[in-house]
């Protein structure tokens, strides 16, 4: 089976991307003081010439309080600008775009430098904290606009597009989700409270950076077995609503750390048999039915070119997004595209997670 529609290229907004195989973001906890490192530039210049059409990184702080580690990668001041454009700058030599994730850990930060914050002060199993709850003046006054300004810079560093990572339990994700949001402010209740500080991130960076840089973003599309947590139904419902309000391309994800531990292993589930492959399928499909212009990132359990390709030609997603089969073999897309279609040699087993807090991201199996 030919794979033509994994390697024609397609638009993101008005970015051109050379193929159909995204990167999906995953922390490195390699930053220098909250600047790309070296080690990053390799870990992303290894995987452009490993083949892929579009790298978002992993997590980059959007204030000092927000950072996912201690060493995570930042981009809160216009001081981090010139580290993050090397970065870009090596990336773009290999014909490969990149998009700057931007986040704030929330109510799951571990860096107990600073206090973690959340929608609610809702107990976070995982580091034992209780996040204090945002004011209302905080969101619009501190919250919104670091979103943006971080934009702002990932623009100014030669990004490509900016990705907002509205998923797996951080702070914008936790707002999403009943489970996590109690408020009763314009922020909280009904869906499109809930989804309130999307829409005003979203118009944020458009006033502030044009029409022609594209915003995508990960977004919670369920919460997993989480009790009173947010319903795929709801997951489809906000995504509407940011479909409708311009967002260029949506990576639905789901899952968080308030299961882990349990059998429910979203966003990472191992995967043991070909039937578990692909589970963030039937979000995307049913996503996909409800927005109009909007692309679509399909992620988790990727792991056969001949399957990908097919979902690509049904029209169900417009981009494949993987990481751990990258972290694996950085030149995947590569050996696909020279025809060697045997599945990805990853077997999910999630060990790579644990080289994170060690500063490699890499598989200790290999």
């Amino acid at each position: 089976m030919e794979l033509k529609n994994l390697f024609n290229s397609e638009k993101i907004g008005n970015v051109q991307v050379k193929n159909r195989f995204v990167r999906s973001a995953t922390a490195e906890n390699m930053a220098e003081d909250g600047h790309p490192s070296d080690q990053i530039i390799k870990l992303y210049t290894d995987l452009a010439e490993g083949g892929v059409g579009l790298i978002i990184t992993g997590g980059i702080a959007v204030d000092p309080s927000s950072t996912l580690s201690k060493n995570g990668t930042s981009l809160y001041s216009d001081e981090f600008i010139l580290s993050h454009r090397k970065l870009t700058e090596a990336v773009h030599d290999y014909d490969v775009k990149i998009s700057a994730q931007i986040v704030h850990a929330g109510r799951q930060s571990a860096y107990k430098k600073y206090e973690a914050v959340a929608p609610s002060s809702i107990f976070y199993p995982v580091t034992g904290r209780v996040p204090r709850a945002l004011s209302t003046e905080e969101i619009t006054k501190n919250i919104i606009p670091f979103f943006v300004e971080c934009g702002r810079r990932a623009f100014e560093s030669g990004y490509d597009m900016v990705q907002l990572h509205a998923a797996h339990g951080y702070l914008l994700s936790s707002f999403l989700s009943p489970f996590t949001n109690k408020r009763t402010d314009e922020f909280g209740g009904s869906i499109l409270n809930r989804t309130k500080i999307l829409v005003e991130i979203y118009n944020g960076l458009r006033d502030e950076i044009g029409k022609n840089f594209p915003i995508i973003i990960k977004l919670q599309s369920q919460d997993g077995d989480l009790p009173g947590g947010l319903s795929l139904d709801e997951g489809k419902a906000i995504a509407k609503i940011i479909s409708e309000t311009g967002i260029d391309a949506i990576e639905p994800s789901g899952g968080g750390g308030d299961l882990i531990g349990t059998d429910n292993t979203l966003p990472s589930v191992e995967i043991k048999t070909p039937e578990e492959e692909n589970y963030f399928l039937s979000a995307a499909e049913e996503i996909r039915e409800i927005t109009d212009d909007c692309k679509i990132i399909l992620m988790g359990g990727i792991r056969n070119p001949l399957s990908a390709e097919k979902f690509i030609q049904k029209g169900i997603a417009d981009f494949i997004s993987m990481s751990r089969p990258l972290i694996y073999e950085p030149d995947l897309p590569n050996r696909w595209e020279s025809g060697d279609h045997t599945p990805a040699f990853c077997e999910s087993c999630n060990a790579c997670y644990t080289s994170i807090f060690y500063g490699t991201l890499e598989c200790p199996l290999k």
